[in-house]
């Protein structure tokens, strides 16, 4: 399916979804959002695909919001805009395939709130993330929730306040990316990890995935009783017990999805 403000392919079992607005510096426009939105939905059916790389096209990773779209409007245009937003957000989380960021530049405001939602991120060494939102008198509120959930209240904070940059090594020093790579390694390395996702049962990648988000925010004891419970669901699983016995058998798993 074409779509105008994305690219989509699928290269075996990994599906690299690229954000394509580079003269606007892949800004979340509306229709870039829903685009998005409708692929992960599409991809999130397509049980073939392990694992979504999300990459973008040109110098820019992600500006966040098209400003073009965020002037003289009514507080229920405004109200659409971060519904829309958010609802992507959380498609990133619920879908069953893990989403790795791949970051090959700046990434600022929304654009960093994407990068926290996705389940994993690689940068290369001369990518940037920033929320200045507090410099144009359009606090970056909505990326807060993502951004303080990787990264912690004071770091957090310290970007959201000042609405400075951090480079590469920084954001992987604070938890807002997995590692940093040269920028020429950088799909090679999006991919390799890919593909080592791609070596587990779908079935318990998605019940895994799942569960961590479902626990992250309870007290530990809350957390305990649901993993509990999650875990003895997953070990009644047919991919459960294949995996055990071929560990104990010392022969690769032959995964049903089941």
């Amino acid at each position: 399916m074409p779509y105008k403000n994305l690219i989509e392919e699928v290269n075996a079992e990994t599906a690299i979804v690229t954000l394509n607005r580079p003269d606007c510096r892949n800004a979340l426009s509306t229709d870039l959002m829903l685009e998005l939105l409708d692929c992960l939905g599409r991809i999130e059916q397509n049980r073939s695909v392990r694992a979504i790389i999300l990459a973008a096209a040109g110098k820019v990773y992600c500006a966040g919001h098209d400003l073009r779209e965020m002037t003289h409007r009514t507080p229920d245009e405004y109200r659409h805009t971060f519904t829309i937003c958010t609802e992507l957000m959380t498609k990133v989380q619920s879908i069953p395939q893990p989403v790795i960021a791949e970051i090959q530049g700046t990434a600022t405001a929304a654009g960093c709130q994407l990068i926290a939602s996705c389940d994993l991120a690689v940068a290369s060494d001369r990518a940037l993330f920033a929320t200045p939102g507090v410099r144009i008198g359009l606090f970056c509120t909505t990326p807060m929730v993502a951004l303080s959930r990787a990264i912690g209240r004071k770091r957090a904070l310290q970007m959201l306040l000042t609405g400075e940059s951090i480079d590469a090594a920084t954001a992987e020093q604070w938890g807002l990316v997995n590692c940093v790579v040269p920028e020429a390694e950088l799909r090679t390395t999006t991919q390799k990890l890919a593909g080592r996702i791609a070596e587990a049962s779908p079935l318990i990648v998605d019940i895994g995935k799942q569960a961590y988000y479902a626990q992250i925010d309870l007290d530990q004891a809350a957390a305990y009783t649901y993993a509990r419970e999650v875990m003895t669901k997953n070990a009644m699983a047919a991919d459960a017990q294949e995996g055990m016995a071929a560990f104990l058998e010392k022969r690769r798993a032959c995964w049903s999805g089941k």
